[in-house]
């Protein structure tokens, strides 16, 4: 096995799957199946998705198009399941459990929910390659794939503060946790560093053990009306699927933006009728994690570690499609080179 620390080098070559990738879902009830395989090769990939699953229009759906594109080019037939927000440690461990006992491998988590099952079983399948988003698991066998979040939602808020009119800003956050807070953090700095006069006003769905803020889009919806009626004109909403509501109702707004997340909702053919209201996304390149991980099994040399996906190596980025930032992308571009060299600090709390 091999240990790294930045992005794989295999990122480099999937760079274009992360330009072209279209931010967690619709369903929250477990599900199993197998997406479409070119019927070559054997390879066995297992994946336990977090609630919403595929389909959620963020995170999730960003890990299934790494698997699609790799189960394209390696074959096998892989094996998708997906968390319920009511499932437990010991029911996401039984998942990861029933995926390695049943030879899959990889076997990938996707969110920080599946930390402590992964503790758990990891141990139980030392050959066997498994990998979680969004936290850090210790482990011979255990790649943990990190993004850098804070810096896009850095980069979503310097754009939040040069087209918002009203000088009020809103932020919906799924689940008040570490992980949202990030994303919080850095769009707050991003705006205020910008506008030091804007206030940010921000809302979260859920808190706690209660996951249900990633998957209630009225939730999302109720949240951003409420923003709106106080003359917010900008909201950024990291909630995953309930950020499809708040789309939805901002793009009934008039003169209103809504940021997109994880994915470039811009192109989510889901959302198509509300894009002109997506200002911009800030992006997570979970496909390109979870192609890198599954191409190293396949090439017969897994990656483990800590591996950080951040603005310098291309793991989170802001999407431009709809052309909607073309006239500030100057400023953009020069900020983000100060955040890639150390010379803007990115906040990681609120």
């Amino acid at each position: 096995m091999r240990r790294v620390t930045r992005f794989a080098a295999a990122g480099i070559a999937t760079a274009a799957l992360a330009l072209s990738a279209t931010a967690c879902g619709a369903s929250s009830t477990q599900s199993s199946g197998s997406s479409s395989s070119s019927g070559k090769g054997s390879l066995k990939v297992g994946i336990a998705y977090d609630v919403g699953g595929r389909g959620d229009h963020s995170f999730n759906d960003s890990a299934a198009r790494g698997l699609d594109k790799a189960t394209k080019e390696f074959g096998g037939t892989p094996k998708e399941l997906t968390a319920k927000t009511t499932d437990t440690d010991q029911d996401r461990e039984q998942y990861l459990d029933d995926l390695a006992s049943n030879g899959y491998n990889p076997v990938i988590a996707v969110g920080f929910a599946y930390a402590n099952a992964l503790k758990a079983e990891a141990p139980k399948f030392p050959k066997t390659t498994f990998a979680i988003v969004d936290s850090v698991v210790p482990g011979s066998n255990i790649d943990s794939m990190s993004f850098a979040t804070p810096e896009s939602s850095y980069l979503a808020g310097v754009a939040a503060a040069l087209k918002s009119k009203t000088g009020h800003i809103g932020f919906i956050g799924g689940v008040d946790n570490a992980l949202i807070k990030g994303f919080q953090a850095g769009f707050q700095q991003g705006v205020t560093d910008t506008k030091p006069s804007d206030k940010v006003t921000v809302q979260y769905l859920s808190t706690g053990s209660d996951l249900s803020g990633f998957s209630s889009p009225d939730k999302g919806a109720s949240a951003a009306a409420g923003m709106l009626s106080q003359g917010i004109d900008v909201v950024y909403s990291a909630a995953g699927s309930s950020g499809t509501g708040s789309i939805e109702t901002v793009a009934a707004k008039k003169g209103a933006w809504a940021i997109g997340v994880d994915s470039d909702q811009y192109q989510d053919p889901a959302l198509a009728k509300y894009k002109d209201s997506i200002l911009t996304s800030a992006v997570k390149n979970v496909d390109v994690a979870v192609y890198d991980l599954i191409q190293s099994v396949h090439n017969g040399k897994p990656l483990t570690g800590n591996n950080t996906y951040n603005l310098a190596n291309g793991g989170v980025s802001l999407a431009t499609s709809g052309g909607f930032i073309k006239d500030i992308q100057p400023q953009l571009d020069a900020i983000t080179k100060k955040i890639i060299s150390g010379q803007i600090k990115v906040k990681q709390t609120p």
